[in-house]
């Protein structure tokens, strides 16, 4: 049986964003280690933090994801808006991450680090679709 979203997260501290978006965070070893990957989907309005962290991979991941870099005071360094499964990505100004569903990484970018929506951009990084 696969765990859905709900069953994964349960439990983790969680902070209530505008919007009614949830921002979850994985805290323990446990919790990271487990991270989205096995999930059949992730809600749109829900991402997972990861910090300390610079790197990530998508291995296991059955959806693309979103990724809002934020280095140590938690501003906003990179967005990167869709990654696919099976792929590897890393920021070295990053001290944390945001992983959202793909599409949804802008969104929580502004609404993560508190910024106006004129100074954070997406990108793609080259080589994905």
């Amino acid at each position: 049986m696969t765990d859905t979203a709900a069953q994964r997260l349960e439990g983790l501290p969680v902070r209530d964003l505008p919007g009614g978006r949830r921002m979850f965070s994985a805290e323990d070893r446990r919790a990271r280690m487990r991270g989205l990957a096995g999930l059949d989907d992730l809600p749109v309005n829900w991402a997972l933090h990861l910090a300390p962290c610079r790197s990530i991979h998508t291995v296991g991941m059955r959806f693309p994801l979103g990724l809002v870099w934020l280095d140590g005071a938690g501003a906003v360094v990179r967005v990167d808006e869709t990654v696919p499964p099976r792929r590897l990505r890393t920021c070295l100004r990053a001290r944390s991450v945001v992983e959202t569903r793909a599409g949804e990484a802008s969104a929580f970018a502004r609404l993560v680090a508190g910024e106006p929506a004129s100074s954070v951009s997406a990108q793609q990084p080259p080589g994905s679709r």
